[in-house]
């Protein structure tokens, strides 16, 4: 066995328990982030039997306030799971996460693939290949003993804390406002607990979409039709307690909402 597929199947047994993953032995810790992306997809393909088909993506650390709280200057992406996708209004249970928080974010869903033949994209480019937008909670896990000291390249290797998602109502592109006008609120029980705006993610959500494309297609890899993209939080994490409200209201787009039972 290699030690690529080694430390997917190790990143793996952690997710699959919900126990929360120590440093990877030091033969098989990716050393660089292009590292933690081979193992990334490793690991796509043993979690697809647990929670099935990937979907799409999450881009994280495309925000200033993001940037700093992780301590990463640049875009990380990971997985996007069918069974990790849930509809507005879902309610989980807290228990089956490590340490559960929840972002505010414009996802997008595209309407036709993104080769890597059309490499390198723009943001006006990828901006065509959208179908429409949608509200969205990213739900995240910190299952690591402490992520602050298990470093990026393992990181990105578990799919940068992505855990699932909640999606509102989409809204066809051309019926979208611009996005660097939408305002995004956090709302936890009823109470305020952060705001961005669209301007808040790489300056557009359009350019962490293009930084999506360009990466996969470095990799030869593309975005296909059909599949959903995280863009990006507009707020800070915020880190839940059992029987938390969750709603996220992005003007224009519509709300979303979860409770964590």
């Amino acid at each position: 066995m290699n030690d690529t597929l080694a430390a997917a199947q190790a990143i793996a047994a952690a997710r699959r328990s919900r126990t929360p993953l120590k440093p990877l032995a030091a033969e098989l810790a990716p050393r660089t982030e292009a590292d933690g992306y081979r193992i990334q997809e490793a690991l796509r393909d043993l979690l697809a039997a647990d929670f099935g088909a990937p979907v799409g993506y999450k881009i994280g650390c495309t925000s200033a306030v993001m940037q700093h709280y992780l301590d990463i200057p640049h875009p990380c992406g990971g997985s996007v799971f069918t069974k990790g996708v849930h509809d507005s209004g879902v309610s989980l249970r807290h228990s089956d996460f490590v340490r559960v928080g929840v972002e505010c974010e414009i996802a997008v869903r595209l309407g036709r693939d993104l080769a890597p033949s059309q490499a390198p994209f723009t943001a006006d480019a990828v901006a065509h290949a959208i179908e429409s937008y949608l509200p969205a909670i990213e739900i995240v896990d910190d299952r690591y003993m402490d992520w602050q000291s298990i470093g990026a390249p393992t990181l990105v290797a578990d799919d940068f804390f992505a855990a699932a998602c909640v999606l509102g109502k989409p809204v066809a592109r051309s019926a979208a406002p611009d996005l660097l006008e939408v305002a995004g609120r956090a709302v936890i029980n009823g109470v305020e607990v952060g705001r961005g705006t669209g301007a808040d993610v790489l300056g557009h959500p359009h350019h962490a979409l293009a930084w999506l494309a360009n990466h996969l297609a470095a990799r030869g890899k593309s975005l296909r039709a059909g599949e959903i993209v995280l863009t990006g939080s507009l707020v800070k994490t915020i880190w839940l307690t059992a029987g938390d409200t969750v709603l996220m209201e992005l003007a224009g787009l519509g709300n979303v909402s979860a409770t964590f039972s």
